[in-house]
């Protein structure tokens, strides 16, 4: 059952007692106001269910039964914000070591006495024909988004600070101290605001190209000679995307293993030729910025904006799809990201005590957000109106994204008003802020 406005009411379980027995007829008993008062927090609610423990019975018999009936809420009104983790500190691995040995353990034990699974096509060498069209799909959209930005940020402003990576929408950067940049302490923390490109919003992150994903790991003195494309389109080129300027091979026979890291190809003479002719999805090119036209209208800048929102989802929903079949390994002290089975050698970690491990990465599994940073910023509720310093706890945050394609007249999608706090009400002042309980 969905509830949007019990959630806003109530954040944790609220048990009703009953004072008399119940009559053959069910009634809804009532409610211990002392100890639902008691578990009230109207600013954070991290629990998205209510369970209402109901006691009934019958008078033809003294049993009473209890029952209770949860009500869940998939988008509650707010939600905390992403942890901002330090540069001397280890990203945390996805799955915890301590689960990931206990589901090996569980594995091994299953498996003894049964038929070894086949390994998916991707470990054979091979590509997943399903997915094909999904990694098209995926850089399609990433085209799409990277020239409907350069649009709408004629029209939205935002800004960057010159001294950290933080950016804000809005007519003026807002007045938090929270910058990391050289020179904070001078200062005071305050940010340094000036003009904002599409790459402060999209963060570029770029991988090693892999003429054979299945081929010797990239050696410390190979990391000059091989190309550094964005992380995304290399992707979608191990997923199936044929690109001129990025050759890779394809094969059409799964490999034939002699060990755990030796095989050899397997003969595909007898195979006819692939036809050169063979229609292919069609790709997008990026617009120049010499050739960028803001919109015309409102309405025009709205079905801009919608279109954006599409293709962020539709980018991201198709990559984590990728990711489920071809791995992506991150680096949990940089932002370094490897499209393949295993990381590759080259020491060029600068992160916190890169000296210990002689500049090597950290590899371990990457998830969404190290594919495709969001890049949160600050929710603004209205674009004439700065935001105050005193008030800082009661505004929200979204992605870049979506608060650009917001201001430009977009719906605001379902999953993230929860971080927007969209549902607080802002005090005008500092004084009624005080006031808040």
């Amino acid at each position: 059952m969905e509830c949007g406005c019990l959630q806003s009411q109530f954040g944790n379980t609220i048990l009703l007692n009953s004072e008399r027995r119940i009559s053959p007829k069910f009634d809804l008993l009532k409610c211990n106001t002392q100890q639902g008062l008691s578990l009230l927090d109207s600013l954070k609610h991290s629990s998205s269910r209510l369970a209402i423990q109901l006691k009934f019975g019958s008078p033809s018999s003294h049993l009473i039964q209890f029952r209770s009936l949860v009500i869940r809420c998939n988008h509650p009104q707010n939600a905390d914000f992403p942890r901002y983790y330090s540069r001397k500190e280890k990203k945390p691995f996805p799955i915890p070591i301590v689960e990931l040995r206990r589901a090996a353990r569980e594995r091994l034990k299953n498996s003894k006495g049964q038929q070894r699974r086949p390994a998916p096509p991707p470990k054979k060498g091979l590509v997943v024909q399903r997915l094909i069209p999904v990694a098209y799909r995926v850089l399609n959209a990433r085209v799409t988004l990277i020239n409907n930005l350069k649009k709408l940020l004629k029209v939205v402003p935002l800004h960057a600070c010159k001294w950290c990576d933080e950016i804000h929408v809005g007519n003026v950067g807002h007045p938090f101290k929270s910058c990391r940049g050289s020179g904070t302490s001078i200062r005071k923390g305050l940010h340094e605001w000036g003009d904002a490109a599409v790459e402060d919003v999209l963060v570029p992150v770029e991988a090693y190209h892999l003429y054979d994903r299945l081929g010797k790991r990239i050696r410390h003195e190979e990391r000059f000679s091989i190309p550094r494309i964005p992380a995304v389109v290399e992707l979608c080129v191990q997923a199936g995307v044929d690109l001129p300027e990025y050759p890779t091979k394809r094969r059409r026979k799964p490999i034939i293993r002699i060990g755990k890291s030796e095989f050899i190809d397997a003969d595909e003479s007898e195979l006819p030729d692939p036809d050169p002719d063979a229609p292919k999805p069609s790709i997008l090119a990026e617009i120049p910025d010499t050739e960028i036209l803001p919109p015309c209208s409102e309405e025009e800048t709205a079905l801009f904006a919608e279109e954006t929102l599409q293709a962020w989802e539709e980018m991201r929903g198709g990559a984590t799809r990728l990711m489920k079949m071809y791995p992506v390994r991150a680096c949990g002290y940089c932002p370094e990201v490897h499209v393949g089975p295993s990381g590759h050698k080259a020491q060029n970690c600068g992160a916190h005590k890169h000296q210990q491990r002689n500049g090597q990465h950290g590899w371990q599994a990457a998830v969404l957000d190290d594919l495709i940073p969001p890049r949160y910023v600050w929710h603004v509720p209205d674009l004439d109106k700065p935001l105050q310093r005193e008030l800082r706890k009661f505004y929200g945050q979204a992605p870049a994204v979506v608060e650009i394609c917001v201001h430009a007249g977009a719906r605001v999608p379902e999953q993230y008003k929860p971080t927007m706090r969209l549902g607080v009400g802002i005090p005008t002042n500092a004084r009624e802020a005080e006031m808040v309980v």
